[in-house]
């Protein structure tokens, strides 16, 4: 059933984030900011009126719940060159940040007052949010660059949803770009999926510890996504913060793979921090490279890439772990011959140190991790050859068109001006 949710969810997300990020370089950022996050939401509530409706909803949902590219691209619009890739790991860290507190409190509050609490609570944070979006965030597309009403006409070209297809194909900085952010994408979906029941069953963690896990990643994640992404974008460069990070993951997936104890799980913790510093670094050189009438189009494609992956990488690590023969499955409770109260923790700590020994003795633990640090090698080696200073072409044959008939200054270059290719440039 997840395999399923989030294979939808995923391939809608790819579809529709840039068709979203396009429209909101049309009609202003504020309103679509306000639409993804409602849909991100809007499931909450039917955890417990319906199950099956929360099913289908949080499914579909995947049409509008693209909130980054237009986060992305609002922030594209408020910051300076300089600022972005501080700013876009300032939003990263934020998210990392809700990923610390929110499992813990969650947990806290359905263990001592019930479900239904958490699920009434994550529905009045929402709300807030929304009104928050309401209230107190400004548009910040420039008024110049939107139309003076929503009944504007828009090409069926620009609202295309299979048109950001075409448009990778056609300008190969986004193809490598893209290519780069799937391959090195599609390992964390799946290990995002299975890796903390994984370190339950596998590698022997408790609850407790596994929570103590993702509060210390996530707390690494901040600091690397901050301090250490500014200090590294400042010192090596844009392109090279995308490659040292994605050296990290390598490192971070393999230690994953052939890790046979609980301390290698805490030291390649510790490297996966430093490896999150690549996708804000990927946005910021997209942002950078892109127009500024692009930026929610281009943060929409890799959005919609991401989506994609969160969609596949999940039923790729689990049929990985099943053609190994690695079931993820809770250990269930051992019960008394009578039928009655579980056994004593004695035999319970028997069965879940029956189930390591049995992988431990395995050359490679973890199968699944060794494959994706495969998939991000190649990744590492595609993004060798994405140039650091570039523009980015994904503007529409009729955009030039439309925006001349409407009067609005989109485009700075010249009409009959072509660029480039990436393919004949001296340097590749």
């Amino acid at each position: 059933m997840n395999g399923l949710i989030q294979g939808v969810k995923g391939l809608l997300s790819f579809l529709s984030a840039p068709l979203i990020g396009a429209l909101s370089d049309v009609w202003g950022r504020k309103s679509f900011l306000l639409l993804t996050v409602f849909f991100t939401c809007a499931p909450i509530p039917l955890m417990k009126i319906s199950p099956w409706w929360y099913f289908a909803v949080i499914s579909v949902s995947g049409v509008f719940a693209v909130t980054f590219s237009v986060v992305f691209a609002y922030v594209a619009d408020i910051t300076q060159e300089h600022e972005r890739s501080m700013a876009y790991g300032l939003v990263s860290a934020t998210f990392a940040a809700s990923l610390v507190t929110s499992p813990a409190i969650g947990a806290y509050l359905g263990r001592v007052y019930g479900d239904s609490l958490v699920v009434v609570l994550a529905t009045a944070i929402a709300l807030l949010d929304i009104c928050f979006i309401l209230v107190a965030v400004p548009e910040s597309l420039p008024e110049k660059m939107r139309p003076a009403s929503w009944g504007a006409p828009i090409s069926w070209e620009q609202a295309d949803p299979f048109a950001s297809l075409k448009k990778v194909g056609q300008d190969s900085v986004v193809l490598l770009i893209c290519i780069t952010v799937f391959l090195s994408y599609l390992p964390e979906a799946g290990q995002y999926s299975s890796f903390f029941l994984y370190l339950r069953q596998i590698m022997g963690f408790s609850s407790e510890s596994v929570a103590a896990f993702i509060a210390v990643l996530g707390i690494l994640s901040i600091i690397a996504q901050t301090i250490v992404l500014s200090l590294l974008m400042r010192s090596i460069g844009n392109k090279n913060t995308i490659l040292l990070g994605l050296g990290f993951q390598i490192l971070q997936l393999a230690w994953y793979g052939f890790g046979s104890e609980p301390w290698m799980m805490w030291a390649a913790g510790a490297v996966a921090a430093m490896s999150s510093i690549t996708f804000p670094a990927v946005s910021a050189l997209v942002s950078r490279t892109a127009d500024a009438d692009q930026q929610g189009v281009v943060q929409g494609m890799i959005t919609g890439i991401r989506g994609l992956c969160n969609g596949l990488g999940p039923a790729l690590y689990g049929f990985i772990f099943y053609i190994f023969h690695v079931e993820l499955n809770e250990l269930p409770m051992p019960e008394s011959p009578s039928g009655g109260s579980p056994v004593n923790m004695c035999e319970r700590v028997a069965t879940t140190w029956w189930c390591r020994c049995c992988f431990q003795n395995s050359i490679i633990p973890g199968p699944p991790f060794l494959f994706g640090a495969c998939s991000v090698l190649l990744a590492l080696l595609v993004a060798l050859f994405i140039p650091e200073h570039t523009n980015l072409n994904v503007r529409p044959s009729s955009w030039k068109k439309h925006c001349g008939s409407h009067g609005h200054p989109h485009s700075p270059q010249a009409p009959g001006e072509a660029k480039e290719p990436l393919l004949q440039d001296t340097n590749v």
